[in-house]
Order: structure tokens, then sequence, then C-alpha cells
């Protein structure tokens, strides 16, 4: 529904106004995305004919998009807001329901598809049909956020059964199911895997910050229920995501790179889901995980942002500090490259997120990072600590609350009168486009909304991390020389150069991409110092005449030392 003319009027008028306006679309759309959400679950859902118990279709859509299949990724992320919603006392009568998941997805984990068996990489394959068969055909795999987002969703049941009782069904049926999936996480994190939009084949902000998380989880359960013979391996991985987490910051441009790979700016609503989805309260503003009102959280959120202001005609004429429709990154073309729902709350939910914690904490930090953020709402703020008795954390903490409803208000101006949630809505209209009812956009809406309302869930073990002394994937200050070395065969006037994931390596840039040397022709090499002890992508490209020519996938990839020199001999694919 469009905003009528009062409520555009009350938009503009302040943050008061505004969160009565948000108020009163919550009031509204909460049942409906509640009612959303369950009829796309399972055999007696209104929308998921055909599904069996416990299967979570992505959206009824079997056509233009076909969506009529249950992502891994997709249903967890359901089912842990549901699960959040039952352990809470929210709503208590889900629990037969979460059984059925966890039931169903104990059958998938068991199904033999293109990814391998359950011993051999089938945990990493991201959908099924839902009838609990294989999908076969070509796509996008492996994906390896779906058992780190499952393992949440169970481990966060299996929390709430111990504590009612119900340790026996947890060690029986439940742990089984998630050892299964961390023991994936454990032996795989460091491995390509394509990104949660499906797209890009490297490593991705998203699934490394869901696995870490998963990790932390496992292992305090694992010692609660007395399954510690796998809590020494999860220690030293979760160590490891922690370290390599940290190499996704890109400090020149002041924000969080999604992937590794694909070519693109990295500007992407993988990196603010990324800070929803591993929010955890008791963790304060910790920068290490990327929290919420981290400084580098919030310095990415605005550089997000800010990429979709220009490139959208329904975000035309809307003022620089003031929320507009966002979609998965700039670049997107996907359907015509819209706005996506979800993307757009996750921007609020990531904002109310930060608030809860500031209001906690008495306090609000301001970092040379983080400035530019704050100056939107406050151009004179300077660095700084800010008590909650002070006039600026109560200017900054207000206006963050109207940007923060800003966000949910785009999309209540783009949801039809029904309450429906597509995927997207049109970026020169606001019509809803794309897959229909969309499980994940209802769910979205779920979270922002108990977000807003300043609801919180459990620690998951992020409060007072730490990053190792030696990290072992990608901060140590020192450099080492990698030699690389390519037989290509090449006609005259044409080139050889290598571009990569690091600074090193240009980030991925064809322009700015390095220049090998044929001296040793058809050997083509460079040398180059890249960090030490780091997980490094990269590929060789062609160009002649101004063309540029991609190797073929995958990305390559090397470890560099943690000394010395490194030698890497290649041939061009």
């Amino acid at each position: 529904m469009r905003l009528s003319l009062v409520s555009a009027f009350i938009y503009v008028c302040g943050a008061l106004a505004q969160s009565g306006s948000v108020s009163s679309y919550i009031s509204t759309e909460s049942p409906i995305a509640k009612a959303g959400v369950l009829a796309n679950i399972g055999p007696s859902g209104a929308k998921s004919s055909g599904a069996d118990s416990g299967i979570v279709i992505a959206s009824p859509s079997s056509t233009n998009p076909d969506y009529l299949y249950t992502w891994t990724r997709d249903s967890s992320l359901v089912f842990k807001a549901l699960i959040d919603q039952f352990t809470t006392g929210a709503d208590t009568s889900l629990r037969g329901l979460i059984d059925e998941f966890i039931s169903a997805e104990a059958i998938l984990q068991q199904v033999s598809n293109p990814s391998g068996t359950v011993s051999t990489g089938g945990l990493g394959e991201p959908k099924f049909n839902i009838d609990e068969t294989a999908f076969t055909g070509a796509w996008g795999r492996p994906q390896r956020d779906g058992p780190a987002l499952r393992a949440t969703a169970m481990i966060t049941y299996a929390n709430w059964l111990i504590a009612d009782g119900n340790t026996t069904f947890v060690t029986n049926t439940v742990w089984p199911i998630i050892e299964l999936d961390l023991n994936y996480v454990a032996g795989n994190w460091n491995q390509t895997t394509f990104d949660l939009w499906e797209e890009v084949d490297s490593s991705s902000f998203f699934t490394t910050a869901v696995q870490h998380r998963s990790l932390r989880e496992g292992i305090t359960l694992a010692n609660a229920i007395g399954q510690t013979s796998v809590v020494s391996n999860f220690e030293t991985q979760a160590d490891d995501l922690l370290c390599f987490l940290q190499s996704y910051w890109n400090p020149s441009g002041n924000y969080i790179t999604a992937n590794t790979g694909g070519g693109r700016s990295g500007k992407d609503a993988n990196t603010v889901l990324t800070s929803i989805h591993t929010f955890d309260p008791a963790a304060g503003c910790d920068v290490v995980t990327f929290q919420p009102c981290s400084d580098k959280a919030l310095a990415n959120l605005k550089v997000y942002v800010d990429s979709f202001r220009s490139i959208y005609a329904i975000n035309s004429g809307i003022a620089s500090n003031a929320a507009v429709a966002t979609g998965r990154y700039p670049e997107d073309s996907y359907q015509g490259g819209n706005p996506w729902y979800l993307a757009t709350f996750a921007v609020a939910e990531q904002l109310y997120d930060a608030l809860i914690v500031w209001n906690q904490q008495g306090e609000l930090n301001v970092t040379s990072t983080s400035l530019a953020f704050f100056q939107q709402f406050l151009p004179s703020v300077t660095a700084g600590t800010y008590a909650s008795s002070s006039s600026t954390f109560s200017t900054l903490t207000s206006a963050v609350k109207t940007f923060a409803d800003g966000f949910v208000l785009e999309n209540a101006q783009y949801t039809p009168s029904d309450g429906g949630l597509a995927e997207q809505y049109s970026r020169s209209n606001g019509t809803p486009v794309s897959a229909v009812d969309l499980t994940w956009s209802y769910a979205s809406a779920l979270t922002v909304f108990a977000a807003e309302a300043g609801t919180t869930f459990a620690s998951w073990g992020a409060a007072g991390l730490e990053l190792p002394s030696t990290c072992s994937a990608g901060t140590s200050s020192g450099t080492v020389a990698v030699t690389f070395n390519v037989n290509a065969t090449t006609v005259w006037g044409e080139n050889i150069y290598i571009t990569g994931s690091v600074p090193a390596l240009q980030e991925w840039s064809t322009s700015t991409a390095l220049l090998l040397s044929s001296a040793d022709y058809p050997i083509w090499s460079i040398t180059v110092d890249l960090p030490a002890s780091t997980q490094v992508q990269y590929k060789y490209i062609r160009i002649y005449n101004g063309q540029v020519t991609w190797e073929s996938d995958p990305n390559d990839e090397i470890t560099t030392p943690a000394s010395g020199s490194y030698i890497e001999n290649d041939t061009w694919r």
C-alpha cells in the first residue's frame, strides 16, 4: 500500500510520528507475516500442498521463478525465527511443528544428492524437492551456510529442551543431527562455497560468520550433554574461522567485502544479514564478531545503504541521511535487480539491535571508523564515548531510531493491501515482483518486528572472544613473497595478468590487475608480497586489444605460509 499524503507528512515530521506509523504497520503486518510463514510449511500449509511434514517451501511460485523447493538455508532461518518465538514463550503452539522440522531435516541429511552422500559432502547440497528427494538439476553447489544455520536453529531448541528436562531426547535424537552438521562445518569451512545468493563461488562473509557461530554454540551444547570428544576440534576450527572472518574487512573502503570472488564491489546485503543473524546481546559492540553496533558493522551499513541511493528510481529525491529501499547488491540484475523486502528489513533490524545494546550499556561509542555513519545525523559529532545522560547520546539514538523506522516504512509503502510479501518490488514503481509469498520475506518481517520491540534472545557465546595470538587464517601483520607461475600459450599482443581477493592482488580488479612477465614463455611469472598465513583466492586473466578473458571457474586458492617465500605453479584453464 502506498503511504497516504497524511502518512507521508508524518514520515517527514520526525521520530515519534514515524514510530506511530511503524507501530501501525507492525500491528497489521505481523499476523499476516506469521500466517505467511505457516502457510508455506508441510502438507497442512495453506500454500504448500505436496510438501512433506516439516518441509518449508521457499515460495508457492512454480514458474518464473520456480521456488517450489526446500532450501536448507531458508528453512533454517525460518525455523530459527519460529524456535525463538517458541522458546521465549511468544507462541507455545509451535512445538509440534518444530519436531516435524527436526524429523524432516534428519531425513534430508541422509539423501544422496549431486553434492555427495551424508559422509562425502552431501550436507552442502543447497536445495531438495519438497517430497524430500534429491534435486538433480544444474545448480550452484555446494552452499556451506546451510548446515551451520540448521545447527544453530536446532541448538536453540536443544538448549530449551535441556532446561525443560528433556536431555535424553536431545542426546539421542537432536544431537546426532547437529553433530553431522557441525562436523561438516569443521571439516569444510575453508573450502570455497556458493554464497547465499547462489551466484559467487568463493569464500563468503555470511557463510564464514554463521559457521563460526554454529561451532561456538556447538561447543557449549556438547559440553552440556557430555559429548566432549568433538570439543577440541571445534575449538580449533572456531578460532581459525574467527581469524579468517577479519580478512573480509576492507579498510580503504570502510566496509565489509561480502565475497572473496565474483568481481563485484563486495557491497552486499550479505554483510547486513550477517550482523543480525550473529547478533549476541551479551557481546555489546564487539568488533571481532562484527556485532550490529560495532564500528565496522555501522560503517559497512552506511556504505551498503548509500550504494542504492542513486540506482533505484523509487529512491529518487530522498535525503542523503534518510532511509531508502535496498537490494542484494548494487550490480544485481536478477529479475531486474530490485529492492528486496528482506534486505530492507535487515537494515532496520541491525539498527534496532544496535539501539538495544546502546541502551543496555548506557553509552555509545563513536570511533574514526564509525564517524561517517554518525555524522549523517549529527555533523558536528566527534570520536568519543557518550553516556546516556548526554545530549549527544539522546540526539544520536533518536536519529538512529528514526532512520531504522524509515526502512520499515519503505517496505510498508510497497506492501500491497493484502499484506503479501513477495521477494522483491520494482525499482521503478514499487510493484511487487518475482516470487510471491516468499517465506524468508515473511520471516524477516517477524524478526525485525521483534527487534523493534526490543526483544532479544539467548547469547551464543560471542561475549569476550579474543583473536588467538597467532591466527592461521588471515590476521598476521607480516608478508611473504609469493611467486606465481602459469603456463599459458598466447597470441602476439596478448598478455597474462593476475587479480585476486586481497589488496596486493588488486581485489579482483581487471583494470589494475598485475601484469606477469613472459621472459620464460610459455611460463608467465610474477612475485608479489602477500599477507602471511592468509587464505588467498586469485585468477589469471588474458587481455588482448582491451578485451578481458577470465580463467574458467573455480577460483585458484592458496594459503600463504607464516614466513619465508612460496612458489605456486599453475596451468591456464
